[in-house]
């Protein structure tokens, strides 16, 4: 879970290292950004360590392995996430307030990773993948208006909605063995390709019942691709609002936001009158500004019909991989 949900204390293995004795009877503001919600808490517990705290014991681990031995490391830090809790060494790093600051401490403490990679012999066959689980928090509109600083950059949205800006995150690659140096690559993926992707890299065989909505990227990966690695992408809001991406033209089977960025799907006076479907041309209006659903049917009857094909059965991915 995030650092502002309760219990707050350090476990290591299955072991407490801290024990949460002192309760957190109503919520508590910190002293960066966010609050901590009531629950049990270590006398000793700060949120400023975790940051720091978690990306050391990943570069002793590290420094713990052997060349002739595969390892596998997941470091999930609690940055940019609320709280907003960048250490006084990075504040006024940035020009977007605290939180521009926790993102240029996120960067350095991947930096001491790479790091220790290049220290240890790992750096030239090691793949490292860098990413975020959705868009950025509500508060971005705090960040418009006071630093003229929007996180989602050209995108419409932010968590939780459908929309790109809820979506679309930083996805960077780094494997000098198998990737090259300074390539991109257009076609659409989702981390839920990940486990596909591994299997694949790792000569295993998925079971069918295992990783319904996971296509292998290696082709994309290693530059290798002769067609779009998947069919299409299903995206999913945080009220049950579905939309599907293929090729450039992604269609939200909703009138409204499906989150919390206006239209809301509360707020029906605003999109009462506008068409019940969403069609978006992506490659000439990334920002989702100009609903072209009644201008294309055909588009609109072929992606609702392979949405709801998904939907029936339960995947998007073919079975045979």
């Amino acid at each position: 879970g995030t650092i502002n949900f309760p219990p707050y204390c350090w476990i290591e293995g299955d072991r407490f290292v801290t024990t949460p004795t002192k309760p957190v009877i109503k919520s508590r503001p910190l002293a960066g950004s966010g609050s901590f919600r009531p629950g049990p808490m270590a006398e000793s517990w700060n949120p400023f360590d975790i940051l720091p705290t978690i990306t050391q014991k990943t570069v002793e681990w590290i420094a713990k392995q052997k060349k002739e031995q595969p390892f596998f490391a997941y470091l999930a830090f609690n940055s940019p996430h609320y709280p907003i809790v960048p250490n006084k060494e990075y504040h006024g790093k940035s020009k977007a307030g605290y939180y521009g600051d926790f993102v240029i401490e996120t960067d350095g403490m991947v930096g001491k990773v790479m790091q220790a990679l290049q220290e240890h012999g790992f750096s030239d066959n090691t793949l490292v993948i860098f990413s975020a689980d959705n868009g950025a928090e509500t508060h971005a509109f705090e960040r418009l208006e006071k630093f003229d600083q929007w996180s989602s950059g050209k995108y419409r949205g932010l968590k939780r909605d459908i929309y790109e800006g809820g979506h679309r995150v930083p996805f960077i690659v780094r494997w000098p063995a198998r990737v090259k140096a300074g390539t991109s690559c257009d076609d659409p993926t989702c981390l839920t390709d990940l486990l596909a992707t591994m299997a694949e890299i790792l000569s295993q065989k998925l079971p069918a019942d295992a990783g319904e909505d996971s296509v292998s990227m290696l082709p994309n990966l290693v530059g290798e691709p002769k067609q779009p690695v998947r069919e299409a992408i299903v995206h999913h809001s945080i009220n049950g609002t579905f939309a599907i991406r293929q090729g450039k033209w992604k269609l939200i089977d909703a009138p409204h936001s499906g989150g919390w960025s206006r239209p809301k799907p509360a707020q029906k006076a605003l999109y009462k009158d506008l068409p019940k479907i969403q069609l978006y041309d992506l490659k000439k209006d990334p920002a989702e500004s100009r609903n072209v659903s009644v201008e294309n049917p055909s588009i609109v009857k072929k992606l609702k019909t392979l949405l709801e094909k998904y939907r029936e059965d339960g995947r998007s991915a073919p079975i045979a991989r």
